[in-house]
Parts: C-alpha cells; sequence; structure tokens
C-alpha cells in the first residue's frame, strides 16, 4: 500500500504529495502523522490518503508513525482542500492549524505521574497482617492508603523510600503511570442560574433550529442576553448527541465565557486559544479528540477543534477584524465555519450587536436567517450617548485630553462609588516621536512604522517586530533638543485620570499590559470587584464585558478609525462606538456614554448616537453599492515579501504583468487592478510589494482562481507570495 504524504515543510516548493511504501509492519492510517526519509533528511509529514498503487517506480517507505492516534479527520483533510482553493493556503499550513503546534518535533506530550495505590487483589487485613508489627511506618502507609491511592510524589513527603520500596517489593502495593491533565484556569468555575428566557430569547432560539438556512445572523443589541440564547442553543445540540464551538474575538473574553458555560456544562467545555501553555493546549485538544469534552471555547484558531458529529458553531461578535487571519496562513474564520456546518449539517449562528454590512446584507437577502433582539434584559434602555464637539473645548482654551463634560462626570462617578471605562483604541504612551525644529521622526531600522514612546520603560518600541530603542534626548538629525511628543495613548490617559482623582485606582488594558498568562483575568477580576474606579483600555474592553457598577463610558480620540484610507473606517468607527457604549448601565443603575470627537455631524455619530443600525445599514450598504466596493465586488489582494527587494520586484512585475493580460481579455470583470509598494513598504526587514484588484462578483471564483494559478506559476527564491481576499488591513 502507497502512503500519500504532505511532508511538514512550510515552503510553496515541497506543498505537494508525495508517494511513500508503507512497510507491513506499520499500521499507517489515513490522517497519522508519520516519519520519511526527504532527501538526506528524517522529516516528519501527514498521511492524507492511502492507495493500492502508485506512478513512481521506486519508492522510500514510511520510517514510522508518530502517534497512537489519528490525529487529522476526513472532515479536516477536506477542509485542507477547500482552504488551498478558496485563501491559497498551503497545504501544510493548513495542516498545522488542525493540531498543537508542538506537537510537531515530539515537544508536548501526555504528562503522566508515579500513582500509588494498595494491590486490590487483597484485602486491608490481608496486607497488614503481611507486614511485622515493628515496621511502624510501612503499616501508616497502608492506612494512608486504604481509602484510596495517592502520587508518590506526595507520599514521598510524608514516608520514607525504604518503606514505600519494601511494600513495592512484596507487591502489596503497586505503582502505576497515570495521566495528569493540564486544566487551564482551573479556578473558574461557575454557576448555572435558572433564568427564565424572554420571548425575544426564545424567538431566537427557535429561529436558530427552524430556518431552513445552514447560517442564522442573531442581531441583538448589547445587554440583550445573547450568551443565554447560546447557552440554550448548546444545550439543544448536547441533547442530540452533537457537539458545539463557541467562539470569541478576544482572549481576554474567553475566561469570562468559559465561567459561564462551566457552570451550565462543567467538563464539558474545554478551552482552546494561544494563550494557554503548550500542556493545557495538547490535553484540551486531546480531550475533544477523544469526545472527552463536547463544548469548545475558544478564539479564532478554536474554529479548528478536532470535534465530531458538529451540531452548532456559535461565532460571537461575528463583526470583529480578529476573526480574519491577517498573516499566514490567511483565512476568514466564518468561511472555515460554514465549511465545516455544510460537512456536518450542522449550524452556524453569527452573533453581533452591530454585524457586518456583508452579513447584513446576506440576511436581507434571505442567504442567511435573521433573528433580531432590540430590547435590554436590564429593562433599563440603552446609555445615552452625549456627543462632545473638541473643536469647542480647544477654542474655549481647554487642551486637554479630556473634555469639561467628561473630566466632571470621571469625578461626580467616582464620587458616588460607581465606575468608569474609559476607551482609547491606542497603546503606549504616544503614537510617535517628532522633532519639532527638522521633523525627524523616529522610526524602526527594520520596518517602515514609527516607534512607540512608553514612559515607564522610558524607551521607544516597535509594535511590528518588538524591538525596543533608548528615548532620544535630542534629535539626530539636527541635535535639537525640542522633542515632541504625538498624540496620547492609554499610558498618559491613565497618568491624567491619576492626577484627577489622586485617591482612585485605575487600572489599564492593552497589549503592554497583558503579556502574563493571568494577566486578563487578574485586570478584570480586580475591576470586577470594586478594587479599581477607572478602567483604560483599547478594543480589549470594547466588548463583551459585562460591569453592574459601570455607568459612565468615555470614548477618546472617536475619530482615529473614522479617517482611514479604507473603505470600512465607517463601519468599523459605527460598530466601536456602539460595542464601547454597551459596556455602560448594564443594571439598573442605567449609564451614560460620553463621546469625543472633532467631527460631531458626522452621520455614523449620528446613527450610532441613537443606535440606529438599520439607518447606518441602509446609508453604508448604498454607498458601497454606488462605489463598487465589497460586499458588491470583491478585493484581491497578492502580497510579496522578500529580505532581496530586487527579487520581490521582479516577482512583482512578473505577476502583474499575467494578471493584467488576463484583465485585458476580462475588462468588464475588473474594476481595478494595481501593483505598487505595499503602505508599510517594510517590517521585520522584509521589503513588501502588493498587487491590488478589485473585480465584480459574478465570475469571482474563476478570477480568483486564475490568481492562484498565476502564482502557482512563478515561484520565486527568497520570495514569499499571500492571497488575501477583502483584507481588512491595506497597510
Amino acid at each position: 500500500m502507497i502512503a500519500k504524504v504532505i511532508v511538514d515543510i512550510s515552503n510553496s516548493e515541497t506543498d505537494k504529495i508525495f508517494d511513500y511504501e508503507i512497510p507491513s509492519n506499520l499500521n499507517v492510517r489515513k490522517g497519522s502523522r508519520v516519519t520519511v526519509p526527504f532527501g538526506t533528511q528524517r522529516l516528519e509529514g501527514f498521511c492524507i490518503d492511502i492507495a493500492p498503487t502508485s506512478k513512481v517506480k521506486t519508492l522510500k517507505s514510511v520510517e514510522g508513525v508518530l502517534d497512537e492516534f489519528v490525529c487529522i479527520s476526513e472532515e479536516m483533510l477536506e477542509l485542507m482542500r477547500y482552504m488551498k482553493d478558496r485563501f491559497y493556503v498551503r497545504y501544510v499550513d493548513s495542516l498545522r492549524l488542525f493540531i498543537p503546534s508542538k506537537l510537531r518535533g515530539g515537544r508536548v506530550k501526555e504528562l503522566t505521574r508515579s500513582f500509588v495505590k494498595l494491590n486490590p487483589i487483597y484485602s486491608v487485613e490481608e496486607i497488614l497482617d503481611a507486614i511485622p508489627q515493628r515496621a511502624k511506618s510501612q503499616i501508616a502507609l497502608v492506612e494512608r492508603l486504604k481509602d484510596g491511592g495517592e502520587y508518590l510524589s506526595v507520599l514521598s513527603e510524608e514516608f520514607s523510600a525504604s518503606a514505600i520500596n519494601t511494600l513495592v517489593s512484596k507487591e502489596l502495593i503497586i505503582k502505576t503511570l497515570e495521566q495528569v491533565e493540564r486544566k487551564p484556569f482551573k479556578s473558574i468555575g461557575g454557576s448555572a442560574d435558572s433564568v427564565e428566557l424572554r420571548p425575544q430569547q426564545k424567538s431566537a432560539v427557535e429561529n436558530i433550529f427552524n430556518s431552513k438556512q445552514t447560517a442564522v445572523l442573531l442581531r441583538g443589541v448589547t445587554g440583550s442576553g445573547k450568551t443565554l440564547v447560546y447557552i440554550n442553543a448548546i444545550k439543544r445540540v448536547l441533547e442530540q448527541g452533537k457537539t458545539a464551538i463557541m467562539l470569541v474575538p478576544e482572549i481576554s473574553l474567553t475566561p469570562q465565557m468559559l465561567r459561564n458555560f462551566r457552570g451550565y456544562f462543567g467538563d464539558e467545555v474545554a478551552m482552546l486559544h494561544s494563550g494557554l501553555s503548550d500542556g493545557e493546549r495538547f490535553d484540551e485538544w486531546k480531550r475533544l479528540l477523544k469526545g472527552e469534552a463536547r463544548i469548545v471555547v475558544g478564539a479564532r484558531s478554536a474554529i479548528f477543534a478536532p470535534v465530531k458529529d458538529l451540531g452548532l458553531i456559535i461565532v460571537d461578535e461575528e463583526h470583529d477584524s480578529s476573526y480574519v487571519s491577517e498573516s499566514n496562513p490567511r483565512y476568514r474564520t466564518v468561511d472555515v465555519a460554514l465549511f465545516r456546518a455544510n460537512y456536518n449539517g450542522a449550524k452556524v449562528v453569527l452573533g453581533s450587536a452591530t454585524p457586518s454590512i456583508e452579513s447584513y446584507l446576506c440576511a436581507k437577502n434571505g442567504d442567511y436567517a435573521l433573528a433580531v433582539m432590540d430590547e435590554r434584559i436590564s429593562d433599563k434602555g440603552m446609555p445615552n450617548i452625549e456627543v462632545v464637539n473638541m473643536s469647542n473645548e480647544l477654542l474655549m482654551g481647554n487642551v486637554g485630553m479630556f473634555s469639561a463634560k467628561l473630566e466632571a462626570s470621571i469625578v461626580d462617578t467616582v464620587k458616588k462609588g460607581e465606575q468608569v471605562m474609559i476607551f482609547l483604541n491606542r497603546r503606549g504612551h504616544s503614537s510617535f516621536v517628532m522633532c519639532r525644529k527638522c521633523g525627524y521622526i523616529a522610526k524602526c531600522s527594520d520596518c517602515d512604522v514609527s516607534l512607540t514612546y512608553h514612559s515607564v520603560d522610558n524607551l521607544l518600541k516597535c509594535h511590528y517586530c518588538g524591538k525596543r530603542y533608548k528615548m532620544l534626548s535630542c534629535c539626530p538629525d539636527c541635535g535639537s533638543a525640542n522633542i515632541k511628543y504625538g498624540k496620547l495613548g492609554t499610558q498618559r490617559v491613565v497618568e491624567e485620570i491619576e492626577r484627577l482623582l489622586p485617591n482612585a485606582k485605575v487600572l489599564r488594558m492593552d497589549n503592554e499590559t497583558t503579556t502574563t498568562k493571568t494577566a486578563y483575568l487578574d485586570i478584570l477580576g480586580a475591576f470586577a470587584e470594586k478594587k479599581a474606579q477607572v478602567l483604560v483600555g483599547t478594543q480589549m474592553i470594547a466588548k463583551g464585558h459585562d460591569f453592574p457598577d459601570v455607568t459612565l463610558v468615555g470614548i477618546l480620540d472617536a475619530d482615529m478609525s473614522l479617517y482611514h484610507q479604507d473603505y470600512r473606517s465607517n463601519e468599523r468607527t459605527f460598530q466601536l462606538v456602539t460595542q464601547v457604549a454597551g459596556r455602560a448601565g448594564r443594571s439598573n443603575k442605567g449609564g451614560k456614554v460620553i463621546l469625543q470627537t472633532y467631527s460631531p455631524n458626522h452621520y455614523v455619530y449620528r446613527f450610532a448616537s441613537k443606535y440606529d443600525y438599520e439607518g447606518f445599514f441602509e446609508k453604508e450598504n448604498n454607498a458601497r453599492m454606488t462605489t463598487n466596493f465589497p460586499p458588491y465586488t470583491t478585493i484581491v489582494r497578492v502580497l510579496m515579501t522578500s529580505e532581496n527587494e530586487d527579487k520581490v520586484i521582479e516577482c512583482a512585475k512578473t505577476i502583474y504583468r499575467q494578471i493584467s493580460d488576463f484583465a485585458s481579455n476580462n475588462s468588464q470583470e475588473f474594476l481595478y487592478l494595481q501593483a505598487m509598494k505595499s503602505p508599510l513598504s517594510r517590517i521585520q526587514n522584509k521589503y513588501r510589494y502588493q498587487i491590488i484588484a478589485r473585480i465584480k462578483r459574478a465570475k469571482e471564483r474563476e478570477i480568483i482562481a486564475k490568481f492562484y494559478e498565476v502564482i502557482e506559476q512563478n515561484k520565486f527564491r527568497q520570495v514569499s507570495v499571500f492571497a488575501e481576499l477583502n483584507p481588512q488591513n491595506m497597510a
């Protein structure tokens, strides 16, 4: 028999199927990880099929099977092929997504510990009779074990090695190796409150299972009780003997969701995300593979969980850009969810208070079913959003980061014993450092981006490659000491609040303060327990969190995402404002939101301040239709990177020339085609060039396939080429 193998090398030139003969003494199965000879090396690989014969005359043999279990199912092998066709993802890069990364190379294994117990073939009395009366320590050890076994490491602290080894040698007690499960966040438990579903929640659950469509879009305002809908839907699929995947956009939301789910489902719940230790991730993955857990909670990568008999996939905050992978391998989580749902005959629930324009259009057109929950379960209604014109603040002489209204409200809220959340979509102290005299801006030597100043460390940091630099005392170009800080960051906001309220405790939550495993839990836990009065943060605090004592939310620099050179900028700003505003007034205390902007009359703020999603959708959808932007067209981006700029330019020219010839013969399908430097022209010392095309939807798959074909035919050494569909970030 012949094994069809993908070798575990992430390289376009080797991303193909190789045939190996299967020796009679090896049990090689489809989906197994194997070791094979490859050139002069011995490599790991994935057996993706078994065939009776091969067209290759002289074959090498498979040398070994790496696992006792099949780690990649038939479903995942089909998903691998789908991702190759849809996203131009290399076979091996897909396969790597399906297993814990440290399983490769044998860097993680099951954790076992020595366990000691009484020999069950004897009664306790028989064992004691066999021990001399003078052997007090041995007798005490038997007494210790008569109610159950114990780990050897624990017993060794209480009893001598001599006592233990003597009883083992007499076979009165036995030592075994037992697997120890590394359970993430053991301290997180939960209680299942018996809550009666409200009419809109009941209707949503029924809609999920009674609709003809595979996907159901659940549009529910913040605080409408979407989580309870998710839990009841999962209960139903578990009763049918099926499994479920629950996705959240931020790792910070996962412990909170885990608490809710463990309360209702106990050990049926497993957790998968990048914040777990290697051992925890492996053990949770293995529990899902063996069917010991039937629900997985996690961020984007949990969509690849090895659950069988899948009945339901829930994508919470479906509009969030984190569900689109922007690094290799590139894919859209919702597309993968729909593939898995169709393969298993399952349902997909896309939940959001502010669905993406694309998803809501699908619901309007009938491609998705639609369930709406427009009432908060607190019966308090949505918090009032007050838009403050910061231009007027400047005219009145206020050059600070807080408007007079927000500053007074922060002080008043804290005095009342209530809590405040301040949102800023930026981390660090300042977004750039500039010389006032000559205009020099400090940039990373390896990336074409400005450095961010962090005052705690007094360092300049690159947020793309992580490099750190000493803070400037003077300009390296002209020598001037007149250094200006750019726009404010979260760190400066904290400093300003501490100046305003010296006795208040202020917490900060961004990428800088959440580098440790438990940082999310520590910060959110402290705020939930009212150990702090103010929480300052980036997008991590914008969604999903439920703090009943938060009655004020301040949104600083709301315009930051409004004027990006991106067709989604209006949509993102509306979503962000609505999501952040939803953190206020989630209890009977009510709440208010103060939004600071220099563009108070912009229609985004007009719709957002009224929570008018329908009105915003109609206007934005009409603009997209008129200007021929997605979802009415598809943007294809081919990104080429290399440390050798000449090579990457040559690659870009070759691919562009062939695509351009194809476009000339299909001019009615192409609305735009151009090759250029990427806006971020160098990251991590790699030069970046790109080809951008905007194409009509009618022949989308045919044209995308042509792009992939041209890329496949033009592989340049030292150049990495990636393709993206409707990229989230054009930089």
